[in-house]
């Protein structure tokens, strides 16, 4: 009897990197790719790590390939941008052990800056890209991508996208196999990319894609599927499962393996198949080959480049129905807001009431851009928002930036943003940084990270001191504040923005939903206190409301007693009680 489990596709995944033999695996936090590292971090057998970025994460990978065992590094799409430059010459060095590298791509924008399509790097860097549709199809692939990887001397990417990582499928559950460590020998030529050595390893990429290109027209997980010959289909990943809900007589090849792709295969299919569409989300990377080749298909001329594709999608091109009751539904908006007690209300309150613009970065206080805090003017990607102010400051001069900060969470700045500020440093700047300091990696769930002082495995760690380092590397003022005493953050924040010094303010308080927080108080509106001037209102937390008197409450099986609203009421009308035990 099949021992069987419902698996998510990030468990599977990480399941799949178990049974490979995987030993090592490194990744940075990111949606939809984080809980493979958390769900992998509790096989004993596999050494995991919390890497401070993606590029980081991708070297770990790859030295541990180079010195002959099997290797894992997560991330998700964007995260690849960082770890590319790695990737382009790991492709041109090949392997050790084997070494995978799984990018979850985030059709729809789910929590994203960019719908980029990993595919796209992948052709790019000669890297072959395996796509499952399934979570059984994640365990498999993974497990396949070894094989390819050690077979055809490359990395290979896996990739998903957030429906495929986020949903559940039986999963058949197998042995791990232990995988002899493969003996290290030196090799300038394989692993030394100078020149010299780099143009004969091109000639070694380019000789393997034709080879593996070749092979894939025999490999199981591209599968076609002849049954009315009068539509087809060429999809693969979760697209296919839409194709088989909506038209389940039709024809079909689903690419397992999406980067090379198999002509000998589509010229099979193309051949038997009247009326052939690609059904591919995002970019028109099959497509775009298929037509190379010279046959007629349909595409992106009906579907689109944007967002998650759907049943419905694929009924509305082929039949014009839409059975979605859900898309029809008039249903409210719900913005996304900070948690009530969050500790980057109270920074944005302090910079909203001096009128300061903030220049942002990747993290839960994007939030702060949205109404009524409206305080995030900018956000690009991970460590920007230092290397943007410091561009204003140098491109428009002082007096532009007498009314901004740069905003970046603690996390986020030992990623990239520490980077940036050794910029600042050297290049003479006289800005103002923030540090949000909660303490965690908080919009990807609460992971650990290097000024934690725990390990992804939960182990105690040397936890850095984000003042020690910006002393280090020569920030010359360095101010440490209670991000909720919001007198003194005030006081800083004026300062610095006025002075002529290059300042970063490390604002500090725990995320509120870290566990093992205690909260023995709560926030009470007083009504006869209240003026119902609506002060409190402009903080934006979603515990407080307005009554039908028009007189604030505040709802107290939201609040934590966190006092932020306190120092907005002029009239002393809001009061902080002891909760009962």
């Amino acid at each position: 009897m099949k021992n069987q489990q419902i698996m998510l596709g990030n468990e599977a995944i990480a399941r799949g990197a178990y049974e490979a033999g995987v030993k090592l695996s490194s990744a940075y936090p990111g949606t939809p790719s984080t809980e493979i590292s958390e769900y992998l971090s509790k096989y004993d057998e596999v050494y995991t790590e919390w890497a401070p970025n993606e590029k980081v994460a991708c070297e770990v990978a790859i030295g541990a390939s180079i010195s002959g065992v099997r290797s894992l590094a997560c991330m998700k799409h964007v995260g690849l941008n960082v770890a590319s430059d790695p990737l382009y010459t790991f492709s041109y060095t090949g392997v050790g052990g084997g070494s995978v590298i799984v990018v979850a791509d985030d059709p729809g924008l789910a929590s994203s800056q960019n719908e980029q399509d990993t595919r796209m790097i992948a052709r790019s860097a000669h890297v072959p890209v395996l796509e499952p549709s399934d979570s059984a199809e994640a365990k498999e692939l993974v497990k396949l991508g070894y094989e390819i990887s050690e077979k055809y001397d490359t990395p290979v990417i896996l990739r998903t996208t957030t429906k495929l990582a986020h949903s559940q499928s039986a999963v058949e559950l197998c042995e791990r196999k232990e995988v002899a460590d493969k003996a290290y020998e030196r090799d300038a030529s394989k692993y030394v990319m100078m020149p010299a050595s780099a143009i004969g390893r091109h000639k070694a990429v380019e000789a393997r894609e034709i080879r593996l290109a070749a092979d894939a027209a025999t490999l199981p997980v591209n599968k076609m599927e002849i049954k009315d010959k009068k539509i087809g289909f060429i999809t693969c990943g979760i697209a296919y499962q839409y194709v088989k809900e909506v038209c389940p007589e039709a024809s079909v090849l689903k690419f397992g393996l999406v980067n090379p792709i198999s002509k000998e295969l589509v010229t099979s299919f193309c051949e038997k198949v009247e009326t052939v569409y690609v059904f591919e989300e995002l970019e028109p990377v099959l497509e775009e080959q298929i037509r190379a080749w010279g046959f007629d298909v349909k595409g992106k001329e009906l579907f689109t480049k944007q967002g998650e594709y759907s049943a419905n999608l694929l009924r509305r091109v082929l039949y014009g129905k839409d059975e979605s009751v859900f898309e029809k539904a008039d249903s409210p908006a719900r913005p996304p807001i900070l948690c009530p007690g969050c500790p980057h209300r109270s920074v944005f309150s302090v910079l909203k009431k001096l009128k300061i613009h903030a220049s942002g970065d990747i993290g839960c206080y994007t939030l702060g851009a949205v109404a009524p805090l409206s305080v995030i003017d900018t956000t690009i990607c991970m460590g920007a928002s230092i290397s943007g102010l410091h561009g204003m400051e140098k491109g428009k001069g002082k007096e532009f930036i007498k009314n901004w900060v740069a905003v970046i969470g603690d996390s986020t700045f030992l990623h990239t943003g520490v980077n940036s500020l050794i910029n600042m440093v050297y290049n003479k700047s006289t800005a103002t940084v923030m540090i949000l300091d909660n303490r965690t990696t908080g919009m990807t769930g609460h992971q650990e990270h290097a000024a934690t002082g725990k390990t992804l495995k939960g182990e105690d760690t040397y936890a850095i001191d984000l003042a020690a380092l910006c002393r280090a590397i020569g920030v010359p003022r360095v101010i440490e504040v209670n991000a909720f005493d919001v007198q003194t953050l005030e006081k800083a924040v004026k300062e610095s923005v006025a002075g002529d010094v290059l300042t970063v303010i490390i604002a500090k308080a725990p995320c509120v939903l870290l566990k093992g927080q205690k909260f023995p108080s709560s926030c009470e509106v007083n009504a006869d206190a209240c003026k119902a001037c609506g002060a409190c209102l402009k903080i934006g937390c979603p515990a407080i409301t307005k009554g039908a008197d028009g007189k604030m409450q505040i709802d107290s099986t939201m609040c934590n007693g966190c006092g932020l609203c306190t120092n907005y009421c002029k009239f002393n009308a809001i009061e902080t009680v002891v909760k009962e035990a």
